[in-house]
């Protein structure tokens, strides 16, 4: 199905925000950055990105505030103190340690509140080979940014127990989301001087979520003629990451996907102690080293900072302070380029260097270039006017032409598809078929397939004249009147309006269904 209607915009709708708009600047010159040392290893981590940032010059002005265990234990829900927030909204930019969730309440992680508190839609993971750091893909000459959705997909968190055993999780996609991500990923590329984008998805399998990044994918791509735009499986964009990751230049891909291929990138070239990421949205931008808290190691002074550090040159980068984060990411890559200065995760424990020892190399080698490991040129990353709009898409006509009603039952299927289909006789409503696990299991044409059935079908009704009354329209008043008719005899879970855009089918079949 295709996305329609999105040329019918209104010019009220046409909200656009300036790209040369930029996190403001207190007296001096200086830059005002919220500054978070977060949990675990974060207040070490963070004071070693401090610490060379401002050897560096910089003209920064540090916010210090607060997040994560310590806001948890004084009783704040969210992990995220309002003074906070508020110091946020206003620098509109952070330099964040990792922060801890406790695992034995209701509590939202902290990190995530972030994110979606301030849009940040766009997380940001580069992956470079890195001289001095042993792996079994050294010298391939590995450089690519895995550019995620950041507030969609699973990971908007909406989930139910359906029944008792069984669990449902809602994959959110919006048309409005995949074109911030795509357009995000495609001017990177352009600032970056990067030559293809690949979009990553599982289209084949779903087909309206994966799908609809797909299709946004290749509806924007000729907006940027001079990149190469290429779709690809995420699970061949995986496999091919495993064998020749030196192909890959910019990957755009959806939450959680993201997730599990930005983490397996960065594997690959020494792992999350040499990963920053930056969460870049249109107000703020949140710049944070990939790894967790790792309580294990906190107060211990081996852990690499390497990860925040390239945060924070990432984010002077954001400030248009492009000589400062140069020379930040030029002394990294002298310091892993000698060798002399290894942190524990890379020379064991023989001869591992402190965390404050590795940040005072790195200090000592600031306005050092290395010898061998090649320097990008960036350009500033320019963000991409979005429409505001709230129906993103406007179809020119719809419909409601069914309903699919998913009930709890301990009954097989051929016991509940004859109730079911005797439960809207007398209806505008006829059963098309019950699926289970997504399997259709009932009528069969030919055969049971063999399908372990669970106590949670779905029931799926359709108008009875849909195709041949092309006008037909189900009303709410049929649909309730039926739901009724069923909770006489079943407990029902939930209920999804079957939907038709333009003509076209606003719903997936079941495995099996014609």
């Amino acid at each position: 199905m295709q996305e329609r209607g999105t040329d019918a915009v209104r010019p009220e709708d046409r909200e656009l925000r300036p790209s040369s708009d930029r996190p403001r600047e207190v007296a001096a010159g200086r830059h005002e950055v919220t500054l978070i040392p977060g949990d675990g290893v974060g207040p070490e981590v963070v004071a070693a990105a401090r610490r060379v940032v401002e050897a560096t010059g910089a003209p920064i002005a540090w916010d210090l505030q607060e997040a994560g265990e310590t806001a948890f234990g004084r009783g704040i829900a969210t992990g995220v103190p309002p003074e906070t927030i508020a110091s946020i909204a206003r620098t509109r930019v952070v330099l964040k340690g990792p922060l801890g969730t406790p695992t034995d309440g209701g509590e939202k992680s902290a990190n995530v509140t972030l994110r979606t508190y301030f849009e940040t839609y766009g997380n940001i993971r580069p992956v470079r080979d890195l001289p001095g750091v042993p792996t079994p893909f050294a010298g391939r000459g590995i450089d690519l940014v895995v550019v995620r959705e950041n507030v969609e997909d699973l990971y908007a968190g909406i989930e139910h127990l359906q029944t008792p055993g069984v669990a449902q999780a809602l994959k959110l996609t919006s048309r409005k989301g995949c074109e911030k991500i795509v357009r995000l990923a495609f001017e990177l590329a352009h600032a970056e001087g990067r030559a293809t984008v690949h979009c990553a998805t599982k289209a084949s399998v779903l087909k309206l979520t994966e799908g609809m990044l797909r299709r946004t994918f290749e509806a924007i791509a000729p907006e940027y003629p001079g990149i190469r735009a290429e779709h690809i499986a995420v699970d061949t964009c995986a496999h091919q990451l495993a064998r020749r990751p030196e192909r890959f230049d910019v990957i755009v891909t959806a939450n959680m996907s993201g997730d599990i291929l930005s983490d397996l990138a960065s594997g690959l070239t020494g792992g999350l102690g040499f990963a920053p990421s930056m969460n870049l949205g249109d107000e703020v931008a949140i710049f944070e080293a990939v790894h967790g808290v790792a309580s294990r190691h906190a107060g211990r002074g081996v852990i690499n900072p390497t990860a925040m550090i390239l945060s924070a040159a990432l984010l002077l980068r954001h400030l248009d302070l492009f000589a400062e984060a140069d020379a930040i990411e030029r002394s990294v890559l002298v310091t892993l380029e000698d060798g002399a200065v290894r942190t524990y995760d890379v020379a064991g424990d023989e001869g591992a260097a402190t965390t404050e020892a590795y940040t005072e190399a790195v200090v000592a080698n600031l306005g050092r270039s290395p010898g061998h490991a090649p320097i990008r040129q960036r350009s500033p990353l320019r963000m991409a006017n979005q429409r505001r709009a709230i129906d993103f898409v406007r179809p020119t006509r719809r419909r409601v032409v069914g309903v699919d009603v998913f009930v709890e039952t301990a009954l097989g299927p051929e016991a509940l598809g004859r109730s079911a289909e005797g439960l809207a006789e007398g209806t505008p409503l006829a059963l098309k078929m019950v699926s289970n696990r997504g399997a259709k299991v009932y009528p069969l044409d030919g055969g049971e397939p063999v399908v372990d059935t669970v106590d949670l079908y779905r029931c799926r009704y359709l108008l009875r004249d849909a195709e041949e009354n092309p006008e037909a329209e189900l009303d709410d008043g049929a649909i309730l009147d039926l739901v009724a008719e069923i909770a006489r005899y079943y407990r029902w879970v939930h209920l999804e309006k079957l939907q038709e855009f333009d003509g076209e089918a606003a719903y997936t079949l079941a495995h099996g269904e014609d």
